[in-house]
């Protein structure tokens, strides 16, 4: 791809106007993303940041434990997360080159999405992240003109703060009141009768679901927002939108270039997450260091091994045919939808509205289930958009945007897909 091509033009997103790279980058993250999220839709929440609070992590399993936290633990959210703020830039951009409101535009956008993100949460999935995206959205915009520097300055600010609070509250932690240790103690490793309180709640029906789903859901849009989420989600979209205005997301630096972003980022981001792996097993995983301190080496590192995945993609995009890149760039350009049907799908296998699974899966049962809803994902993006302009969520949030029904099948004639 060259630089020509992935320039943007002014006005809606059409189909021949795709910045085809971002599409493919989209589509590689959000599939990414699920190589994590399906340990929390199937196994106690503790066991997503401590391996050892729930399962077997022997073999197999401890293997899959390893590549999945090496590769893709906080590394596809730091991704989309990035593409997020790109993609702030970019429809602001077009909206003004269309005589309409950006703010206004933006805002509804955000609007929406936090309304979608806490219906998600509350009535699907507690693990969410459109609610902090919303949030984080609505401050990012304020900065979207600034210089790339600028905006990676205040993103390592924005980093910097959930990264320092960590720190003073690991430090601090020996002065701890009794109750606030036991809390924590918890939260990290929790007793036998709280897994097994998890467990039968989810194993229930549908609505006898909705008390644990829901506590779950609103500690995370409210301390985890405060202490964390907030920080660093907005950080990621400031670093993404200096990236896309340096081309670096949109496939128009060189070949060259982006291998050395792949070499350096790739170095730097990996010795930093396998640091933290082996000093978390030195320590035995316990409160005192894991915890808190022992989650600095992963949370710098996943910034680096996630702009690894971002060279390489921009690498195939520059030297595979448009037909290999087609199918990314279709789970890419229903994003939204594709991210709420991994949770539809997923609940469905583990919760017990479906087939009930919770709880029951090692982690390497887990991780054969997702190709097969990759596969699903793909195929199913690639045949909707053969009729269709946009997903379903895509057009509903769009159509809520601009307050009126919008293009939703597609023409005979040659026509595109308009992402909201």
């Amino acid at each position: 791809m060259s630089k020509q091509q992935a320039k943007s033009s002014a006005g809606p997103t059409q189909g021949s106007e795709r910045i085809v790279a971002l599409d493919v980058l989209r589509g590689f993250a959000l599939l990414g993303i699920l190589i994590m999220n399906i340990q929390s839709f199937a196994m106690p929440s503790a066991a997503y940041t401590n391996p050892t609070a729930y399962g077997d992590l022997q073999g197999s399993n401890l293997l899959v434990w390893f590549w999945s936290h090496v590769l893709a633990d906080q590394k596809f959210m730091a991704l989309f997360s990035m593409l997020f703020g790109a993609g702030v830039v970019l429809m602001a951009d077009r909206a003004a080159a269309s005589s309409r409101s950006p703010a206004g535009i933006h805002y509804r956008r955000m609007v929406w999405l936090g309304v979608f993100g806490l219906a998600h949460a509350h009535f699907l999935w507690y693990g969410d992240i459109l609610f902090w995206y919303s949030l984080s959205g609505m401050v990012v915009f304020l900065w979207r003109g600034k210089s790339p520097l600028w905006l990676l300055s205040a993103a390592l600010v924005m980093l910097l703060i959930p990264s320092l609070l960590m720190v003073l509250g690991g430090l601090s932690m020996s002065l701890w009141p009794a109750e606030l240790k036991a809390e924590a103690a918890q939260i990290w490793l929790p007793s036998a009768e709280s897994i097994a309180r998890e467990l039968l709640a989810y194993r229930d029906s549908y609505w006898g679901q909705m008390p644990q789903r829901s506590s779950q859901a609103l500690g995370l849009e409210t301390y985890v927002v405060v202490s964390f989420a907030f920080w660093r989600c907005s950080g990621l979209m400031l670093m993404g939108m200096a990236l896309f205005k340096l081309g670096v997301l949109s496939g128009a630096r060189s070949k060259k270039e982006y291998a050395q972003l792949l070499a350096l980022s790739l170095l730097v981001g990996l010795s930093l997450v396998l640091i933290g792996v082996h000093l978390h097993f030195e320590a035995g995983w316990s409160l005192e260091y894991s915890f808190l301190f022992g989650m600095q080496w992963n949370y710098w590192g996943a910034i680096g091994v996630s702009l690894a995945w971002t060279a390489l993609v921009m690498l195939a995009c520059q030297s595979l045919p448009a037909g290999c890149l087609r199918p990314l760039a279709a789970v890419g350009q229903t994003a939204l939808s594709n991210y709420l049907l991994q949770s539809i799908v997923c609940t469905w296998i583990f919760y017990g509205h479906g087939l009930g699974l919770y709880g029951t899966v090692e982690r390497s049962g887990q991780l054969a289930l997702v190709p097969v809803i990759w596969v699903f994902q793909i195929l199913a993006s690639m045949l909707w958009l053969r009729s269709f302009r946009m997903g379903p969520f895509e057009w509903l949030w769009r159509s809520l945007i601009y307050r009126q029904p919008q293009p939703w099948r597609r023409q005979k004639a040659k026509s595109g897909t308009d992402g909201a």
